[in-house]
């Protein structure tokens, strides 16, 4: 059977808020200059939001461009403005407050809103369907297609129907190419198609690497006595040692806290479990007060971009450009990337609609986009932070920290041409991981089923779900790799670093040792990705509609 093909002057890889808020503008331009742009986005999630995870305090400045009005909007899902904003240096059992004058303007959160970022990508995609814009969820883009010069030309989704062995099963339907004159990849931190456009087009050539921190959430109802909505936490410090990291804690509506803990990916220690000390964190007074008596009712894991301006690759090629998450535009001090992922997609949609519009055939590359990016806010707001993470690696946690805040307020002050350097994050997160014979193996609480809880019960509340019949989409690059190398000289991390039980040595006591991949679990954080420390596993996407279904997160 061969694939059917549709044809779009611009294709979206991507419903998140920088793909929609594309879409968005694209259709926007073309009213305004009383002509058409046909728009089609993907979405490999069931439906708009359900792999969309975040904090979320989310800056409204890009929103207050694209939709002026949406705080008018009844149906706006982002309602509740940050009225308290805390951040607390923790010991094991105390909790010191930084007084809030110390902290530099930009991390106040004045004017920010909190919320569910999912919940607020489902009301964009409206938006985007009431101008025009054809959004296809459940279809997973697997291939990047290129034209005869080599030009970006379109993606083709993945065939469905596939079985674990590789035939075909009855249900079985190809791909379908959706073609473009431009094609935008907004498909998030450390995207599978993304990784490929860095390799065809050398991207990459001449940037630091990207590094970034595995994101671990929970939604809790809690007692209303314990619920103030707009109070916004965050925390460093304890449990983490020698390791950048935090946790966020945000009263949101409806009774809800949102909770996390973020770690960054370039710790040493392969016996460290960013999920054992998200569950370790919990148990700290002063998070354990909020949560005690209460429901957890969602649990999710994401990585977060945490390279910043020194980190960005070149973001247009022959065909397409790189949006959003897909090229890293998080504020790490501030804990934010969706306002700067919507204004790359929307500089990008300005760049290709001036194109379509005057009568290009496409093809080629979008360079007013990135020359309109470094004189846009983003570029500005990034270049005030941009030495803070790599700060923590150079002068240690410590140091660096007190470095990063001395640095913040010389930019907040309108001194920053004091600090002209800019310092190198120097290595990728997998390349830090040291050899297990260095450390001890750190002893996590037990969960007690009330605050804390296991990897499988948690995998659970995400409502995650994955054809079983399908080929497995974490791929071993060399099977005997994991357990020739990983498990004997790094003591087999997988079983660590994934947030959702997905990686398991089994037969170690018979004396064959082997991974075993229960792919059924995944939810799609990319951490294998990143953190192994062969790059031996390579994640693609599943069959389209696989993976979490996260409700309000």
């Amino acid at each position: 059977m061969e694939r059917e093909s549709m044809e779009f002057d611009i294709v979206i890889v991507g419903a998140g808020p920088a793909g929609l808020a594309a879409a968005i503008r694209l259709k926007q331009l073309a009213t305004e200059a009383g002509g058409e742009i046909s728009v089609c986005v993907l979405e490999k999630g069931s439906e708009v939001g359900a792999h969309i995870l975040s904090g979320a305090v989310i800056d409204p400045v890009a929103l207050d461009e694209l939709i002026p009005d949406w705080r008018d909007r009844e149906d706006c899902p982002l309602k509740v403005p940050v009225t308290v904003n805390r951040h607390l240096f923790l010991s094991e059992k105390r909790a010191f407050a930084m007084p809030h004058f110390l902290l530099p303007p930009f991390l106040h959160n004045t004017g920010c809103f909190t919320g569910s970022l999912g919940n607020l990508c489902r009301w964009l995609a409206t938006e985007a369907e009431r101008l025009g814009v054809e959004i296809f969820p459940g279809f997973a883009a697997a291939e990047v297609l290129h034209d005869e010069s080599g030009a970006v030309r379109g993606v083709a989704t993945g065939d469905m129907g596939i079985a674990r062995d590789g035939s075909k099963k009855p249900s079985y339907t190809p791909g379908v190419e959706l073609l473009g004159k431009y094609t935008f990849f907004a498909e998030g931190a450390r995207g599978s198609l993304t990784k490929r456009l860095f390799e065809t087009f050398d991207l990459r050539a001449g940037v630091e690497p990207q590094t970034f921190a595995l994101g671990v959430k929970e939604l809790w109802d809690v007692a209303p006595e314990k619920h103030h909505p707009g109070t916004v936490i965050h925390t460093q410090g304890w449990p983490l040692e020698d390791v950048a990291g935090g946790g966020f804690l945000y009263h949101q509506e409806n009774g809800q806290v949102a909770l996390g803990f973020v770690v960054a990916l370039d710790y040493e220690n392969p016996f460290v479990s960013p999920f054992a000390e998200m569950q370790r964190w919990k148990l700290h007074p002063a998070i354990r007060e909020v949560i005690e008596g209460g429901r957890r009712v969602c649990y999710g894991a994401r990585v977060i971009n945490e390279g910043g301006l020194q980190s960005i690759p070149k973001l247009v090629f022959p065909g397409g450009a790189l949006i959003g998450c897909s090229a890293g535009f998080v504020n790490v001090p501030r804990i934010k990337g969706s306002h700067n992922a919507m204004k790359s997609g929307m500089l990008a949609a300005e760049a290709a609609a001036a194109k379509i519009l005057g009568g290009a055939a496409g093809g080629d590359e979008l360079t007013d986009y990135p020359a309109a990016l470094r004189d846009s806010y983003v570029w500005k707001e990034l270049h005030k932070v941009r030495n803070a993470r790599p700060a923590l690696n150079k002068f240690g946690i410590t140091w660096g920290t007190l470095y990063s805040g001395i640095d913040m307020w010389l930019h907040a002050l309108g001194l920053g041409f004091l600090v002209p350097w800019t310092l190198r994050h120097g290595r990728a997160d997998h390349e830090a991981t040291r050899p297990a014979k260095e450390f001890e193996p750190i002893d996590y609480p037990k969960p007690d089923g009330s605050i804390t809880f296991d990897r499988l019960s948690s995998v659970f509340l995400s409502n995650t779900n994955h054809e079983e019949d399908q080929p497995v989409h974490l791929r071993l690059k060399d099977p005997e790799v994991a357990v020739k190398v990983n498990l004997a000289l790094y003591d087999g991390p997988e079983e660590r670093y994934c947030p959702a039980g997905v990686y398991e040595f089994v037969g170690r006591e018979e004396g064959r040792p082997r991974l075993q991949i229960n792919a059924q679990n995944c939810v799609h954080c990319k951490t294998c990705d990143i953190k192994d420390p062969t790059q031996n596993i390579d994640w693609v996407v599943p069959e389209g509609g696989g993976g979490p279904n996260y409700p309000n997160m």
